[in-house]
């Protein structure tokens, strides 16, 4: 019998369903961003901050135990004997803050480092020193460029960058689906470097986000960049249609939120100032502020974060690389044992037809 008009395939019916089936991704995608980036960014609260109260006097140690007692876990005070190791704390991106008392108290930032750490401690610092009856100056250590005044244009760079790579993933491993592994592979390298071009030019002569150091800016977004692609690749030949789904959230909802980019993980709860010690994001973006504005100092832990996840991308080519030739193995045994019962079938049909010629010819 044959099917009805409702469960026939290729009717309203069945066009309803592959839509509703395609409609899954989507509709997890807007749960998981609304998860990400609210549990992330909706209200970032101050814990284990931590400034400095320059001074070894009674006054000091008092000031600071005082900050710690009254933070409530918000901050994480400690006193330093003088200004030089005030402002090395900063630069070596150890505190976020140094308050110096007196008359004409001071408050030393590095707001390269992040300028809403360095917003939250100007606010705690500012009170005190209204309570002391005097207005607070502060100093920059560590400004931003002209063209980044916020210090947020690297993280909008990670933006632009990782937009770059998720996507042609999807245009490697879909479209160039036919290709040998090996030609994607060298597609999502290639694609990499154009990438981190493009991701430099906005970096540099477009909008001026750095007023030097572009080209190591240019290395990293080359590995940042060539990991992603590497692994999204790879994860196409197991996850097929859901690869979009799974890189947005490797490299979008738990990437950008964990990066440090608008808020450092002193801000941000747990789960994602944990994720921020080892996530690529968080590599691309500390390594392009030790890079740029404090000296390459760490610079070397945030790129073996990137080189990490290249490795990573290269051996999960290697993986998808073993189960297609399995699947291809598999697919031509298949095509074989098909072959050979197509030439059984023929021959039996041979023999049961040279079999009913005889009986006719004898007349049988």
């Amino acid at each position: 019998m044959s099917a009805g008009p409702s469960t026939a395939s290729g009717t309203p019916a069945g066009a309803l369903r592959h839509v509703l089936s395609h409609l899954i991704t989507p509709l997890l995608m807007c749960v998981g961003m609304g998860l990400a980036y609210l549990g992330a960014f909706h209200a970032p609260e101050p814990h284990d901050l931590r400034v400095d109260v320059v001074g070894s006097g009674a006054s000091a140690q008092v000031l600071a135990q005082t900050l710690q007692d009254k933070g409530d876990g918000a901050l994480s005070v400690r006193t330093v004997a003088d200004r030089g190791i005030a402002e090395s704390h900063l630069r070596t991106q150890q505190s976020y803050g140094a308050y110096v008392p007196g008359s004409s108290p001071e408050l030393i930032v590095a707001s390269a480092s992040s300028d809403t750490s360095a917003t939250v401690v100007q606010k705690v610092f500012t009170e005190v020193a209204a309570g002391q009856g005097a207005p607070l100056q502060v100093t920059d250590v560590a400004p931003t460029a002209d063209g980044d005044p916020t210090g947020q244009g690297i993280f909008f760079l990670l933006v632009a960058v990782s937009i770059g790579s998720y996507a042609s993933v999807a245009v490697i491993g879909g479209a160039g689906a036919v290709l040998a592994l090996r030609i994607r592979g060298v597609l999502a390298l290639a694609t990499s470097l154009v990438v981190s071009a493009i991701g430099a030019a906005f970096a540099g002569p477009v909008f001026g986000l750095v007023d030097h150091g572009l080209g190591g800016l240019w290395a990293l977004a080359w590995l940042y960049s060539a990991g992603i692609l590497l692994i999204g690749v790879g994860l196409h030949t197991f996850l097929r249609r859901w690869t979009t789904l799974g890189v947005m959230l490797l490299f979008v909802m738990l990437n950008f939120t964990s990066s440090g980019g608008i808020f450092r993980p002193e801000l941000q709860p747990g789960f994602f100032g944990s994720l921020h010690s080892f996530w690529n994001g968080a590599g691309f973006v500390e390594g392009v502020r030790s890079h740029v504005y404090f000296g390459g100092h760490a610079l070397g832990g945030h790129v073996l974060v990137l080189a990490l996840w290249f490795v990573a991308g290269l051996v999960v080519m290697g993986v998808a690389g073993l189960a297609e030739a399995r699947r291809r193995r598999e697919a031509a045994q298949r095509a074989r044992e098909a072959a050979e019962r197509a030439r059984e079938a023929v021959t039996l049909r041979g023999a049961a037809g040279a079999e009913e010629e005889m009986e006719e010819a004898v007349g049988v």
